[in-house]
């Protein structure tokens, strides 16, 4: 492409600049050509640098993602345990107090037919009462929303 400012065929210019003044625009042209290069080969090496970066970024937030995968499996794992083995502590809670219930009426009937029996005292030991905490109770996040992140 050739700029409207250029005369390099005009005779003045022949007078005035000699025949330097071709190879002076030719110069520029020259340098702004490596110029350009150099600019281009170096947003080719910012674009490596950043897919680089980019590239090591997924890589680790791979890693992270299996690393939170492997710990979810691990709480789903210990609450499905735990849901578990609550139920069987709540089943187990069911038939005692049931059993309690029964033996509670078969007292009554020994001293409603006059009979004496002796029920020792039980001692107020919260050891003895394991489904009823020592402490005050406390609200405590329960089911599958526990171990959200």
């Amino acid at each position: 492409m050739s700029s409207p400012s250029r005369r390099s065929s005009s005779p003045d210019s022949n007078i005035e600049g000699g025949s330097g003044s071709g190879s002076a625009g030719d110069e520029r042209k020259r340098k702004r050509m490596l110029s350009n290069r150099e600019s281009a080969r170096r947003s080719r090496a910012r674009k490596q640098q950043r897919m680089e970066e980019l590239i090591a970024e997924a890589s680790r937030l791979q890693a992270e993602n299996a690393r939170v995968e492997a710990q979810i499996g691990a709480y789903t794992a210990e609450f499905g345990k735990v849901d578990g083995e609550n139920a069987v502590l709540r089943a187990r809670h069911g038939e005692l107090a049931g059993r309690l219930q029964a033996l509670g009426g078969v007292l009554e009937i020994f001293q409603v037919a006059g009979a004496a029996v002796d029920i020792p005292e039980i001692p107020d030991d919260p050891l003895l009462r394991p489904w009823q905490s020592p402490f005050a109770p406390q609200l405590a996040a329960t089911g599958a929303d526990a171990f959200q992140f």
